[in-house]
């Protein structure tokens, strides 16, 4: 996953490395909380090595913190779980820093009612 420079020469090595790929990962899908995706939609998304991804998804599914049905992979909805986490809250804290904090209400009042193109392509391909 790209920083941005500001990000890059103000903050520590040891916070850069703080956040691993399950961290990554888990960051991802508690900020589309509302999707589920495959694990090569989050290895882009996250620019991360879609094996490395596959490993951390099965062993955040063994910790609880995500749900997998096919070959889609979603944030649990269990609050108490997540808050637990301590990767959780590394992830969103240098997501916060970096990015801002997000406002959920002012996002979810943008997002289209209708799934992404590539969503609906996926989806009627596997129904033929």
């Amino acid at each position: 996953m790209s920083i941005d420079r500001d990000t890059f020469e103000n903050t520590s090595e040891e916070e850069l490395a703080d956040l691993s790929v399950p961290d990554q990962v888990l960051g991802f899908l508690v900020a589309n909380e509302d999707r589920a995706y495959k694990a090569r939609e989050i290895a882009s998304q996250i620019d991360a090595d879609e094996g490395a991804v596959s490993t951390a998804l099965s062993r955040l599914k063994e910790r609880g913190l995500v749900e997998h049905k096919a070959t889609y992979w979603a944030v649990t909805d269990d609050e108490d779980r997540l808050s637990g986490y301590s990767g959780y809250e590394r992830a969103t804290t240098l997501f916060n820093e970096q990015l801002g904090e997000e406002d959920r209400e002012s996002w979810r009042e943008h997002a289209p009612d209708d799934p992404h193109p590539s969503v609906e392509a996926e989806q009627s391909a596997t129904h033929d």
